[in-house]
């Protein structure tokens, strides 16, 4: 899946180097055997994430951007819903720099998408999301956020 508006669809290649080399660490790799932490892929310009928790009420996450990566998000086990919206007209709520993160108020509307155990989602710079969101009953999530640098 790729969430994408036109104006933006042909800024990206999404089969360049650094993301074909993080979709075949996705393939390749015994992601469920990994513990949480950083794996570098392509050096400091395609790092894998592991990560694990128990999914959370909306209401409790918060919508999110980064400014020098892309997300790949790959969940590994589980199901979570994943909020989507486009980062133009949101309102900044906080910026961590030193984090490539920036959080948003709660947009009047805004869609999502259910995640579950080898899905993914590809998350540009335009776009928003809120991660780690219930699907129906809390549940463990294991995951994988692949950043791939600009």
């Amino acid at each position: 899946m790729l969430f994408s508006n036109i104006t933006v669809a042909e800024k990206y290649n999404y089969l360049e180097e650094k993301f074909t080399k993080a979709y075949e660490w996705l393939r390749s790799t015994d992601i469920a055997s990994l513990q949480p932490g950083s794996y570098p892929i392509a050096g400091d310009q395609v790092v894998a994430n592991v990560q694990e928790y128990i999914t959370i009420s909306p209401d409790e996450a918060s919508f999110e951007t980064h400014e020098k990566f892309f997300d790949i998000q790959y969940v590994v086990s589980g199901r979570e819903q994943f909020g989507v919206c486009k980062r133009e007209g949101l309102t900044v709520k906080e910026r961590r720099e030193e984090n490539d993160l920036i959080f948003y108020e709660e947009p009047g509307l805004s869609g999502s998408v259910l995640l579950e155990e080898g899905d993914l989602i590809i998350v540009a710079p335009e776009d928003a999301h809120k991660p780690r969101c219930v699907a129906g009953v809390p549940c463990q999530v294991k995951k994988v956020v692949v950043k791939v640098a600009l």
